[in-house]
C-alpha cells in the first residue's frame, strides 16, 4: 500500500497541489480525475518519481520512502499518455529493451515478453513496427512493456485520450485484466466515465485554492 500525505507541489510560486492526501491500495484500480489544469498529470508524475513534490510524506508498506526510491526500486511502472514507444525497434524490441538493460538475458527477457503478448493479444505483431499499428495495439504494446519490469504499481496518464472514444471499452477491459492478475493501478483521466468502469475508487483533485 502506498500512502500520500500532505503532497504540495507549485510551479513559479503558482499552486498547482495543496495538501493532497490519498491511499493507493494494493491489487486495487484508483482512478485520479478532475478538470483540466488541477494537476492530475503533475499528481501522477510525482507519483511515478518523475517530478518532485515541494513538501509531503510518502509511505510505501508502513515505511517512509520517496517516489524516486520507488521507481529506482522497481515498485512503480508507467503508461505514458503518448505510449512513447521507440519507432525505430520492433513491439519485441520495445519491451525486451529495459529488462536486458537491467540484466535480463536476452532469451529470459524475449519470453517474458512473448508471455506477456499473448496474454495481450498481440503475440503477432512482435515483428512489427509502431508505425504499423492501431492505437489500441499501441496501448496494449505500452503495458506489456511498463509490465515486462514487473512493476508493484502501474501508473496509467490519460489512457483513453490517444484513442477513438469506440475503443475506451476495450481499454477499460484491458485495465481490468491487469488487475485479475493483482496488478495495483492508479488511471489519471478526465473521463469521468471511463473512470467509473475501470476503478474500485476514485479520488478528485480539485484546482489548488478550491475546497478538497
Amino acid at each position: 500500500m502506498l500512502e500520500l500525505k500532505n503532497i504540495t507541489k507549485a510551479f513559479n510560486g503558482t499552486p498547482v497541489l495543496t495538501g493532497v492526501s490519498l491511499t493507493i491500495a494494493d491489487s486495487k484500480t484508483l482512478a485520479v480525475v478532475g478538470p483540466s489544469g488541477a494537476g492530475k498529470t503533475t499528481l501522477l508524475r510525482i507519483i511515478s518519481g518523475l517530478d518532485t513534490a515541494d513538501s509531503g510524506e510518502f509511505i510505501y508498506n508502513g515505511a517512509t520512502t520517496t517516489p524516486a526510491q520507488l521507481r529506482k526500486d522497481g515498485v512503480i511502472g508507467v503508461v505514458f499518455q503518448g505510449f512513447e514507444l521507440f519507432p525505430n525497434l520492433s513491439v519485441l524490441e520495445n519491451i525486451t529493451l529495459a529488462p536486458k538493460l537491467q540484466g535480463t538475458s536476452p532469451q529470459d527477457a524475449k519470453q517474458q515478453a512473448m508471455t506477456l503478448l499473448t496474454q495481450l493479444d498481440l503475440p503477432d505483431q512482435a515483428n512489427s513496427y509502431p508505425y504499423a499499428l492501431s492505437g489500441g495495439q499501441k496501448q496494449r504494446v505500452a503495458i506489456a512493456r511498463a509490465l515486462a519490469l514487473n512493476p508493484e504499481i502501474l501508473l496509467y496518464d490519460e489512457p483513453t485520450s490517444a484513442l477513438d472514444p469506440n475503443l475506451r471499452d476495450s481499454v477499460a477491459s484491458l485495465i481490468d485484466s491487469v488487475k485479475q492478475q493483482g496488478m495495483t493501478q492508479v488511471v489519471v483521466t478526465h473521463d469521468m466515465a471511463f473512470a467509473e468502469a475501470v476503478a474500485d475508487t476514485t479520488y478528485q483533485v480539485q484546482k489548488a485554492g478550491e475546497a478538497q
